[in-house]
């Protein structure tokens, strides 16, 4: 991982001291420290600076960080900032909920041991890099996708699930929604279903930032080369449905469909979840698990 830049904003947390000792003595992390949300503004909008990672004390002034969460979803410099938000408890469902609705996907109950740490900063980092890729993708391809009607697609590798997310995303009402919640069943698709990566191997690899080298390594095995995720999408007058599939062996599908307490702070696992939150109109499994069908719309009430 190359160096980055992390904004921690927290006041007088306990747990505040080993925080702070883990990311200032990570490799490859450097660490800005501000006390309260005003400061943490301040820093955010220093156009000098810019910080790959927010780490945010949640209970810091509660009226406080959740302004502070509003203010950063508001400024089209900062919504693709990556946060992370600390707790002293396990969360609520609606904690969960309330967080991605302002950007946060991650949360890290305090205190916690520094493998635990650093695999959600991990975490975050890894997952806004992707998602800024497709971004940039999204309007690279020369074709018109608004004029896609019914068609199918397959692909093989992390890239192609990014590119092909990325031109789906723009034949959708609201793109940036959409590539979200695309990219992250094409992406579980590939890594979960056809190279059977396990959530317990996932989150070692994030740890120790090997994730994508191991899923470019079993990519390249003998035994998957033929395997594919294909892509059916269809336009109707009042909806788009998305069918996804694998040539995987499924998995228990229904416990990941919500943000569920006890996974708050592992460093995977909510992606499905926050992509039926914030994507979709209403996403199901169908079989053993390794098809899915999204939905978007009644098209007309997408913004």
């Amino acid at each position: 991982m190359n160096e980055t830049k992390v904004l921690l904003v927290v006041g007088d947390s306990p747990s505040r001291a080993d925080l702070t000792d883990c990311l200032y003595n990570a490799p490859g992390i450097r660490l800005h420290t501000v006390n309260d949300a005003d400061e943490a503004m301040l820093a955010l909008q220093d156009s000098s600076d810019r910080f790959d990672l927010l780490i945010l004390d949640s209970q810091m002034h509660e009226p406080a960080s959740k302004g502070m969460l509003e203010r950063i979803k508001g400024d089209r410099r900062l919504t693709t900032t990556p946060i992370v938000l600390l707790t002293p408890a396990q969360p609520t469902a609606a904690q969960l909920r309330e967080g991605a609705a302002t950007g946060a996907f991650h949360f890290l109950v305090m205190p916690a041991n520094r493998d635990a740490i650093l695999a959600v900063v991990h975490a975050a980092l890894v997952k806004s890099s992707f998602r800024n890729f497709l971004r940039q993708q999204m309007g690279a391809h020369s074709e018109r996708p608004e004029l896609l009607n019914n068609c199918e697609f397959s692909i093989r590798t992390l890239e192609e699930a990014g590119e092909l997310a990325a031109l789906i995303a723009q034949a959708c009402p609201n793109a940036d929604a959409a590539l979200f919640g695309i990219s992250e069943l094409l992406v579980n698709g590939v890594e979960h279903g056809n190279l059977g990566l396990t959530y317990e191997e996932k989150s070692q690899l994030t740890l120790n930032d090997r994730w994508k080298s191991e899923i470019d390594r079993r990519c390249a095995l003998p035994d998957n080369l033929t395997k594919r995720v294909r892509l059916s999408f269809q336009r109707t007058e009042d909806r788009i449905t998305l069918r996804i599939s694998d040539d995987g062996q499924g998995f228990a599908w229904r416990k990941y469909l919500e943000l569920e307490p006890q996974r708050a702070s592992d460093p995977n696992g909510r992606g499905i979840a926050l992509a039926r939150l914030l994507s979709f109109s209403s996403l199901h499994y169908e079989g053993c698990g390794n098809v899915a069908v999204a939905t978007i719309g009644p098209v007309g009430d997408q913004s």
